[in-house]
């Protein structure tokens, strides 16, 4: 049920911040306990996961194994992979995959009735289950908004987001609340003993991205101004094909376009993966990605070509990419569509152990503002969707199982009392930044500018929305900083080996961030950024 946030009178619900897929699956997971979930936009709308094109991986087809998809996950994760866990993952996806028919979810079939399976880069198997070829997020998102809207046991608070999150002795005992889009609105205060973050990644940090503007990173930056460890913050993953026409966020082209056989061409209609990796336009999509940003930094542009591959067929498989290709005047049937990398996914998050636990006692974490270590410093496709219902599950599962107390009286004054309208020039500055120096190829003076910068906006930033944004970018760019090597997502070419003696995952704190940004020194007169 809907229910206006002034008229919540009931505050020992679990409450799930976030409206993606895992804080509905958690929600609907956790029923009929009742749980009050916070959700920014509308149901339905401003989760990353609802512009999910690919699918989910799930190792379902005849011939393939969890053990198979666990080994591709390790093999692409830059060696961070935590082993068990992907096998866990991997060998959960079946269960989970049927949970998701189960509400409803129109997965495609082949012509015996079985699930049909597609295949994408470093996959060494079909197994991506898909909705009408690039309609799984969406598909999966308003199935689940229905069944959580038709739950008796879940309460439905939207157009608020969370700010502030409060512990006592290092336990939660509530948040605070505000209406979104509204920094002048007086905060709300809501005691809680069980949180659970699902508020998405940092995608909107960066001036090109993929995410809705809801994904700045404000369920990471809470969680971690509460003290909660953060791990492997500087692993941010690019998706190499986003249609470049002007819009923010960027329409995504699916990885499924390169496994039906679309290219990568420049200008001069030379492909140029092939020179790079053997398996070309289906190589780990940082090395991908790189290979587009070269060419476009060369003057040559970049291009998807699914001319040849699909052709006519194209509307008809790919309506999602097709529709944001017609919108923009180009014919992707008969014409390249030009493309650029994009900030897509964030590897790292709040720390959480196999059953979704952070370090702070009472806060769950799950979906993309989490880090379980299953993607390493280089997720493999498709598999975001299915740890956000794995671990979603598992979170349902772990606070079932507990009791808990009444909520704590929370402090009289709110965090801050006034939200402050986040800077326009500011915010805009702070996503130039990330892309020009936190972004695809890192490097060290520019990262040092980068953590001196967020480090400053961080301390001074008056409105909480520009804090919270300033906090995430500082956690990134100061790891980023830290990691001398390039390794998966990350790349610098002033540090161009991947170190062995670096082969484990960050595991940091704010105060860790800060202390980097101090030992850093004067900042130097950082040069301005272009800001496209």
């Amino acid at each position: 049920m809907t229910s206006n946030i002034q008229n919540l009178t009931r505050t020992d619900d679990v409450v799930i911040v976030g409206g993606g897929l895992a804080g509905l699956f958690c929600a609907l997971k956790l029923a009929p306990r009742p749980v009050t979930l916070i959700s920014a936009a509308p149901l339905g709308q401003g989760a990353s996961s609802a512009w999910a094109q690919g699918g989910i991986a799930a190792a379902v087809a005849e011939g393939d194994s969890p053990e198979a998809h666990a080994a591709d996950t390790i093999a692409v994760g830059g060696g961070l992979v935590d082993e068990s866990v992907a096998l866990g993952i991997a060998r959960e996806a079946g269960p989970r995959i049927h949970d998701l028919l189960a509400y409803g979810v129109p997965f495609d079939r082949d012509l015996e009735g079985r699930l049909a399976v597609g295949r994408e880069a470093a996959h060494s198997a079909r197994r991506i289950v898909h909705v009408r070829g690039d309609g799984a997020g969406a598909a999966i998102i308003a199935a689940l908004s229905e069944a959580v809207r038709r739950t008796p046991s879940i309460r439905l608070v939207e157009g608020f987001v969370a700010e502030a999150l409060m512990t006592d002795d290092g336990v939660v005992t509530g948040l605070q609340l505000r209406e979104a889009g509204n920094p002048s609105a007086q905060p709300i205060l809501l005691a809680a003993r069980t949180v659970v973050l699902a508020t998405g990644g940092v995608g909107h940090l960066y001036a090109v991205t993929t995410n809705p503007v809801e994904a700045s990173g404000s369920g990471l930056a809470i969680a971690a101004r509460a003290g909660a460890v953060i791990a492997d913050p500087e692993f941010v993953q690019f998706h190499p094909t986003a249609i470049m026409v002007g819009r923010d966020p960027a329409p995504l082209a699916t990885e499924a376009l390169r496994g039906e056989g679309a290219t990568l061409i420049n200008s001069n209609g030379e492909r140029f993966m092939a020179a790079r990796h053997p398996l070309a336009e289906l190589a780990p999509r940082d090395i991908v990605a790189r290979g587009v940003f070269a060419e476009i930094v060369a003057g040559r542009g970049a291009f998807l070509d699914a001319r040849q591959a699909l052709g006519a067929r194209f509307a008809d498989r790919f309506p999602t990419v097709h529709a944001s290709c017609v919108a923009a005047g180009i014919d992707p049937a008969t014409q390249a569509i030009p493309i650029a990398p994009a900030a897509h996914y964030h590897m790292g998050g709040v720390a959480v152990d196999a059953r979704g636990r952070s370090s702070i006692d009472g806060l769950w974490a799950g979906g993309e503002v989490s880090s379980t270590g299953a993607h390493g410093a280089n997720r493999l496709a498709s598999n975001s969707l299915l740890e956000a219902v794995v671990y979603a599950a598992r979170i349902a599962e772990d606070i079932a199982g507990r009791a808990f107390p009444s909520p704590a009286r929370l402090p009289d004054t709110p965090v801050a009392a006034r939200g402050g309208t986040p800077d326009a020039p500011a915010v805009k500055r702070l996503r130039a930044i990330m892309s020009a120096h936190v972004g695809v190829v890192r490097e060290g003076d520019g990262l040092r500018e980068a953590v001196h910068h967020f480090a400053a906006l961080e301390r001074e930033a008056t409105s909480i929305a520009l804090r919270n944004m300033a906090t995430s970018a500082l956690l990134v760019a100061a790891s980023a900083w830290s990691r001398r090597e390039s390794r998966g997502a990350h790349f610098r070419p002033d540090h161009p080996a991947e170190m062995p003696a670096l082969a484990q995952r960050t595991m940091t704190t704010l105060a860790a961030a800060r202390e980097i940004a101090e030992s850093l020194g004067s900042p130097s007169r950082m040069k301005q950024p272009m800001i496209a």
